[in-house]
């Protein structure tokens, strides 16, 4: 159909936060259909996802490592994906200023992860989340988002940009702000999520004041994936190598006598009908006997 095939041309000839935007959206359609499916044939529930969520538990971390990759790429509802992929793409354009696109997806995948680790530690280290008899878990690309905001926002302390009713107002305000909201909601219902949030801008901190200094901390991660993909292609260009059993006599003088049948078959029907009369296949033979 037209619309997949320019959905497809958008993503391939996009920036990487249209990627990545493309991606979380992808994925959020695609639980969604499951979670309808599973509903309309009372097939079962959910719960299969939390193996792809990040746990609080650090034994339930180890049997799940995967997940900390896995949870920034998955969201609640359709509200948590909206404003999510909002912030993404209006502070990856700016981003895209300062910054390459290498820089945007290192740093989306590192802030991801050092997120779920201020999630884990920080539910794990203060009494108030330890002492919860249940396991919390963490989900959403909004780590990895704050650090992409925090980034630019640091880097360029004087960028500013208009807002609705608000007019215009510095990216660092706007950063710091919700940095406070995130700091007084540590004990809400979201706790865990608001805990990433700031794991994530942190990062996004030190990127931009290591990222002064000449530093890019994004490279380690950048590498790795380089590494990976190449590895990939190697494996996918290696050429096989078949061995053939070398023919014996019998085989070597059935061989020719088949091929002498035939030429002599071919050279009859030239007599006859003509070379016009020939197929494709008795020219080349004729063709290939000719150099010989």
């Amino acid at each position: 159909m037209e619309i997949f095939t320019k959905i497809r041309q958008t993503f391939t000839q996009g920036t990487i936060p249209i990627k990545v935007i493309y991606i979380n959206v992808g994925i959020f359609l695609l639980t969604g259909l499951i979670n309808v499916v599973n509903q309309l044939f009372q097939i079962g529930n959910m719960e299969f996802m939390q193996y792809f969520y990040m746990p609080s538990s650090y034994t339930l971390f180890l049997f799940r490592p995967w997940t900390i990759l896995t949870y920034m790429f998955l969201h609640a509802d359709l509200w948590h994906i909206l404003f999510n992929m909002l912030w993404l793409y209006w502070f990856g354009i700016i981003f895209l200023q300062f910054f390459n696109e290498r820089q945007f997806g290192g740093l989306y995948l590192m802030g991801g992860i050092v997120g779920a680790i201020f999630f884990l530690v920080s539910y794990n280290l203060f009494p108030y989340f330890r002492n919860k008899p249940y396991t919390e878990y963490l989900l959403g690309a909004s780590a990895a988002v704050m650090a992409i905001v925090f980034a630019v926002s640091f880097y360029r302390k004087d960028y500013a940009i208009n807002l609705l009713f608000l007019g215009r107002i510095k990216l660092i305000y706007l950063a710091m702000i919700a940095l406070a909201i995130d700091l007084l909601s540590v004990t809400s219902e979201n706790a865990g999520g608001h805990l990433a949030h700031i794991g994530g801008a942190l990062f996004g901190i030190l990127f931009a004041t290591q990222y002064s200094k000449g530093k890019d901390l994004t490279v380690f991660v950048n590498r790795l994936i380089d590494n990976l993909v190449n590895w990939k292609k190697r494996r996918r260009v290696k050429m096989k190598v078949v061995y053939r059993k070398p023919e014996t006599d019998v085989e070597y003088n059935l061989r020719k006598r088949t091929e002498a049948d035939l030429l002599d078959e071919i050279l009859d029907k030239l007599k006859r009908s003509g070379y016009q009369s020939l197929t494709a296949e008795e020219k080349r033979v004729l063709f290939d006997a000719s150099k010989k």
